[in-house]
């Protein structure tokens, strides 16, 4: 079925299942090699990427919505899941949609609720439905042109990360359970935009009595294996109710 016609039909079952007006979008973090990714997909008829999203049912909670958003395109719902913002500027959705009859759901003003989530890479199991011809994660240093406000909404979810990185579990929820001290650093970084002084955030994060040192270390790199570390949960959870004190 061409994706007009899929839309259309999807179209008159949304004005009978969803809540007008509102929707949500997610932004999936992931940290993988390194590197800060985030979860995107394309839809059949347009060039740019989006971020995933979906609506809330008439008989749901806008929190359950997110959920079971999340699943369906992760194959997860263990995740950690935080609401961040919401987006209702004029016309920030109905572009996307000029070429259809100004009846079609999707072409109608949403306000949209601004989730992000914390995915551990390994545990993601990515989902294209008939909608998307792709669904991949990028690189937030090197992010394709996005559609309608999806930029917007993927820089105030960064923005907020930023803000949250001394009071919310962000670095447990997005490194493996073991990890070396510089990839510890280099997300911080990541989140930050500036790179770290090594020697004072070592000092610093150590300081914090947050890490558990292993009797393990990373193998296979050129230079001396790097010592292995873990969350030790409780103190973390102690600290981040706290506040981790002091400016990065």
């Amino acid at each position: 079925m061409e994706f007009k016609k899929i839309l259309e039909k999807q179209s008159e079952e949304s004005w009978k299942k969803y809540i007008p007006t509102l929707s949500i979008d997610c932004v999936i973090f992931s940290f993988h090699e390194t590197v800060l990714q985030v979860l995107t997909l394309k839809m059949k008829d347009q060039d740019s990427w989006g971020l995933p999203g979906g609506y809330v049912k008439k008989e749901e909670n806008v929190d359950d919505a997110a959920i079971r958003i999340l699943k369906d395109r992760t194959g997860t719902e263990n995740v950690y899941l935080q609401q961040f913002y919401t987006f209702g500027n004029l016309k920030r959705s109905e572009s996307a949609f000029e070429a259809y009859d100004d009846s079609l759901w999707n072409k109608q003003r949403f306000v949209s609720i601004g989730y992000y989530a914390l995915a551990e890479h390994n545990n993601v199991n990515l989902d294209i439905d008939e909608y998307s011809s792709a669904c991949e994660w990028q690189s937030i240093e090197d992010l394709p042109p996005f559609m309608m406000d999806h930029r917007t909404i993927l820089d105030k979810a960064l923005l907020t990360l930023r803000e949250q990185l001394n009071n919310h579990p962000i670095g447990y929820n997005l490194l493996p359970e073991k990890f070396t001290m510089p990839e510890l650093q280099r997300l911080y970084e990541i989140i930050l935009g500036k790179k770290l002084n090594r020697g004072n955030f070592y000092r610093k994060i150590l300081r914090y009595d947050i890490l558990t040192k292993l009797d393990e270390s990373r193998k296979g790199g050129a230079h001396k294996a790097p010592d292995l570390y873990r969350f030790d949960l409780e103190k973390y959870n102690v600290a981040l109710k706290e506040g981790l004190k002091g400016s990065w």
